[in-house]
C-alpha cells in the first residue's frame, strides 16, 4: 500500500489538482531554466546568421573587387560583326586590329554511293537491318569494325576505336549512331531520300584522315557504297572523302597568308571568330570595359551597405526585458497571433550592443579609410576616387559614390584604381582579413554546424543549463512523489479517524 496514491477518497479533496497547483510553484525555477535555454539558442542562431552574412560578403569581395580580372574586363567592337567578332581576355592590351577573311575553315566529309536493299536496286531504308542490305553482303554473323583518325593539322593517327556490329539487329541508322558515339570526333547519318551514308568530321581544318584498320572494316565500307574503300585489300586504308576540309585563311595587320584549322582562334589574348569571307578589312578594337568596372565597384558598395545595415540593425535592436521566452504552458494560453507578437519582442535584442560585431564594423570602416600604395597619390584612398561615407549619421557608416569622380579616376588611371582594391595592402584584402577575424571570434562564441557544444562558449552554457534542467526534473519527480505520499498518509489518517468515529457511534448507539 505504501506505493499507492489515495486521491481524496476519505477527505473528499481533489488531491490531484492540489498537487498540480503545488507543483506549478515548484516548477518556476525550471521554467526559468527552460527560458534561459531558449534565449541562449536564439542568441546562438542570431550570431550564426550574422556569420552567414559576413561569409557571403567575404565571398562577394573575393569574386568581385578582390580579383584583378574584375578591373581588366575588355569590351571589343567589330566594324563587321557578321563577318568577324572577337573577345579579349583581361591580360590583353587594348588593341586596334585589321583583319581580312580570305577563306573559312570547313570540315572534311565522306559520302557513300547509293546503298541498296536485298534486290540490289531499291534504295535501302535507314530502318533496314544489315542482313537484308546490299543483297545480304554483310552476312548474319556479328563482327567488329576498327578505326583510327588523324585530326586536322596533326601528323599522327589517334588510338584505334572499335564498334561491334550485329547484322541481324543493327540497322543503317543504328550503325550511324554507333559511329557517332564511338569517340572519333566525327558524326554520321543515313539519308533515306538519297540512299547515302554520310560521315562528317566535327573538327574543321585540312589534313584529317579516317583510317580503316582491318580488312573487315574496309569490306564493310565498300558494301555501304564507299567506292574509295578497296575491298579485299590488306592493311589500313584511308577512306577517301568528297572534300578534304579547309583551313581558315586570313590577313592580320598586314601579315598575309595566315592559316588556322578552326574559325575560332586566339592571338595575343584576343579571341577571333570568323563567320564570313570579306573583301575588305574588318576593324577589331578593344578597350577597358569602364562601365563593367564601375558596375562591379557599385555592386561592392551596395553589398557593403546592405551588410552593415543588417549588422547595425541587429546590434541596435531593443531588448524587451518584460518579454522572456514563453513556456509551453504560457503558449497554450495565447492565440497564434499573440504568441507570434510575443516571440517577436522576446527575440529582439539578443545581440544588442555586441562587442564582437561592433568591433568588426569599426575595423571595416578603418579599412576603408586607409591609404594604399597604388603608385599614384591622386588615387590612393577611396575618397579620392569618389567613394565616401554619407553625411547622415543615421546611416552609421554607409558608403556613397560620386559617379562622375569615379568614372574620371577609371579613365585617368585604371591601374591605380585596381591596385586600390587588389593590392596586398588594398581594400579587398584588408576587409577580408577583418571579416575572417570577426567570423572566427563569433564561432568561438556561437560555434557553427560542425562544432559540438563543448567547443564554443554558448554551447558550454547550453550544456550546463541542460544538466541543471535534467537534475531539476529529477528533483521535481521526487517532490511530486513526496506530496502524494504526504496526502496519502493524510487520507489514511482521516480514514482511520472515520473508522474510529463509526466504531464509537456504533458502540454508543448499541447501548441505548
Amino acid at each position: 500500500m505504501s506505493g499507492m496514491r489515495i486521491s481524496g477518497l476519505a477527505s473528499g479533496m481533489d488531491i490531484d489538482s492540489i498537487v498540480k497547483d503545488l507543483m506549478k510553484a515548484e516548477k518556476i525555477p525550471l521554467d526559468k531554466l527552460s527560458q534561459k535555454k531558449t534565449a541562449l539558442e536564439w542568441q546562438r542562431d542570431d550570431y550564426r546568421s550574422m556569420n552567414k552574412l559576413l561569409d557571403d560578403f567575404d565571398q562577394f569581395i573575393f569574386k568581385g573587387i578582390g580579383m584583378q580580372s574584375t578591373f581588366t574586363k575588355k569590351t571589343v567592337a567589330s566594324t563587321n560583326p557578321s563577318a568577324v567578332t572577337a573577345t579579349a581576355s583581361g591580360s590583353a592590351s587594348n588593341i586596334t586590329s585589321r583583319i581580312t577573311v580570305n577563306q573559312l575553315a570547313t570540315s572534311r566529309n565522306w559520302v557513300s554511293g547509293v546503298v541498296t536493299n536485298a534486290d540490289g536496286i531499291t534504295r535501302a531504308k535507314s530502318t533496314d537491318t544489315l542482313n537484308v542490305v546490299n543483297s545480304g553482303a554483310f552476312g548474319a554473323t556479328p563482327f567488329e569494325l576498327e578505326f583510327k583518325i588523324q585530326k586536322p593539322g596533326s601528323t599522327t593517327l589517334e588510338a584505334s576505336k572499335k564498334i561491334t556490329i550485329d547484322p541481324n539487329v543493327d540497322t543503317l541508322e543504328s550503325v550511324a549512331k554507333k559511329f557517332t558515339n564511338a569517340g572519333l570526333e566525327m558524326s554520321a547519318f543515313y539519308d533515306d531520300s538519297t540512299g547515302k551514308f554520310v560521315i562528317s568530321n566535327n573538327l574543321t581544318g585540312s589534313g584529317s584522315k579516317l583510317s580503316l584498320v582491318t580488312d573487315k572494316t574496309v569490306d564493310f565500307f565498300k558494301n555501304i557504297g564507299f567506292t574509295s574503300a578497296i575491298a579485299g585489300a590488306t592493311g589500313p586504308q584511308d577512306l577517301g572523302g568528297i572534300d578534304n576540309g579547309l583551313n581558315a585563311k586570313f590577313d592580320l595587320n598586314g601579315l598575309t597568308g595566315l592559316e588556322r584549322a578552326s574559325n575560332d582562334f586566339t592571338i595575343s589574348g584576343v579571341s577571333y571568330s570568323l563567320k564570313a569571307v570579306t573583301t575588305s578589312d574588318v576593324v577589331i578594337s578593344s578597350s577597358t570595359d569602364t562601365n563593367g568596372v564601375f558596375d562591379s565597384i557599385k555592386s561592392f558598395v551596395d553589398k557593403y551597405n546592405e551588410t552593415i545595415e543588417a549588422i547595425n540593425k541587429k546590434t541596435g535592436e531593443t531588448k524587451y526585458r518584460d518579454f522572456p521566452p514563453l513556456t509551453d504552458e504560457q503558449r497554450k494560453d495565447l492565440s497564434d497571433k499573440e504568441a507570434e507578437l510575443w516571440d517577436e519582442k522576446a527575440k529582439s535584442g539578443m545581440l544588442r550592443g555586441d562587442s564582437i560585431l561592433s568591433s568588426g564594423l569599426n575595423t571595416m570602416r578603418q579599412n576603408l579609410y586607409t591609404t594604399v600604395n597604388t603608385g599614384d597619390a591622386k588615387y590612393d584612398q577611396l575618397s579620392k576616387i569618389g567613394i565616401t561615407t554619407t553625411a547622415n549619421y543615421l546611416d552609421k557608416g554607409k558608403l556613397q559614390i560620386d559617379e562622375t569622380k569615379l568614372r574620371e579616376a577609371l579613365s585617368a588611371n585604371p591601374d591605380a584604381v585596381m591596385k586600390l582594391f587588389t593590392a596586398d595592402d588594398g581594400i579587398a584584402k584588408s576587409l577580408r582579413k577583418t571579416i575572417d577575424s570577426t567570423v572566427d571570434k563569433i564561432e568561438l562564441k556561437a560555434g557553427n554546424s560542425l562544432r559540438t557544444n563543448a567547443q564554443f562558449t554558448l554551447g558550454r552554457e547550453l550544456n550546463d543549463v541542460n544538466t541543471r534542467i535534467s537534475a531539476f526534473q529529477d528533483r521535481l519527480t521526487q517532490v511530486e512523489s513526496r506530496y502524494y505520499r504526504q496526502f496519502t498518509e493524510m487520507e489514511k489518517a482521516i480514514q482511520r479517524s472515520n473508522q474510529q468515529s463509526t466504531y464509537l457511534m456504533q458502540q454508543f448507539g448499541g447501548g441505548q
